[in-house]
């Protein structure tokens, strides 16, 4: 009998302690959220709101099929924009190889004047929040992972992280226009479906090819200017690319809702990231 007692008793503090636990995990501050919502609030503060709209003369001297995929996607005529914000409610991410994948949510901003990128992971793994904030800020890229709301389980910045975080921009410059016509960034022809760009910002550059389908959309961009990095700080030169897809007219613009990150390993292609039901907005406009 007293043995059942005290099994009862060890089995309430558990249960009490479990309590405690999920309470705080449910209240207590994100250490994660503070940070990309400080960045935010700085980023916003600074940027002014970009005057006139996008006109033929704006895509003059672009490549044809990056000209095509504008007029395609509604841009001319449209107001130009001084950022993009792109919500991303549903992704499927993984955190390395032969890891299983999680349910992210994902949100970022990406700011023509700088250029600037920050984007924040809201997740959980095992029923423990998991958070992470990726930036790239006056030339400066890092990523950080945080569970709990307050443990770091990873820090990773260095000029790797720099060209690495550069070349996600430029990889993203079609959905945000403005940063495409911006002097950071330098335009090639290639062919009827292809392209190739160069960006260039804070002394550092990278560059990719923008691939187009028959019916003007970019559906890839592919580079080799970025490194795999694991949580360990492990880093490899592998090929990666951004795919899209799923493309919808929203707000009078078409825009792709389908997006993912595929590392091009020797052994075959690793999708970390794969997110649909994207939704991009803009604002500071006039």
């Amino acid at each position: 009998m007293i043995a059942i007692k005290k099994i009862i008793a060890v089995g309430g503090v558990l249960l009490g302690t479990a309590g405690v636990v999920h309470a705080y995990l449910r209240t207590a501050p994100s250490k994660a959220a503070r940070e990309f919502t400080d960045l935010a609030e700085d980023l916003l503060k600074e940027t002014e709101a970009v005057k006139g709209r996008f006109t033929e003369a704006d895509i003059a001297t672009l490549p044809g099929p990056v000209r095509r995929h504008l007029r395609r996607c509604g841009h001319l005529g449209k107001p130009k924009m001084a950022y993009m914000k792109i919500v991303f409610p549903d992704v499927a991410f993984s955190l390395g190889k032969g890891k299983k994948s999680i349910k992210i949510a994902y949100t970022q901003y990406n700011f023509v004047d700088g250029p600037d990128r920050i984007a924040y992971i809201d997740s959980s793994i095992y029923g423990v929040p998991f958070e992470g904030v990726d930036a790239y800020v006056d030339g400066k890229g890092s990523m950080k992972g945080i569970v709990a709301k307050r443990f770091t389980l990873f820090d990773i910045d260095g000029e790797a992280m720099d060209k690495a975080s550069l070349v996600t921009f430029l990889s993203e410059c079609l959905f945000v226009p403005n940063a495409a016509l911006q002097d950071y960034i330098r335009w090639e022809a290639i062919d009827a479906h292809h392209a190739k760009a160069v960006i260039t910002a804070h002394g550092t550059s990278a560059e990719g090819i923008f691939t187009f389908n028959e019916d003007d959309e970019m559906v890839a961009f592919t580079t080799d200017d970025r490194e795999a990095t694991t949580m360990d700080g492990k880093s490899e030169k592998v090929r990666w690319s951004a795919i899209c897809g799923g493309y919808k007219e929203i707000n009078g613009i078409r825009q792709p809702t389908e997006l993912k990150a595929v590392w091009h390993y020797e052994e075959g292609d690793f999708t970390y990231f794969d997110a649909k039901a994207a939704m991009m907005s803009y604002d500071k406009q006039k």
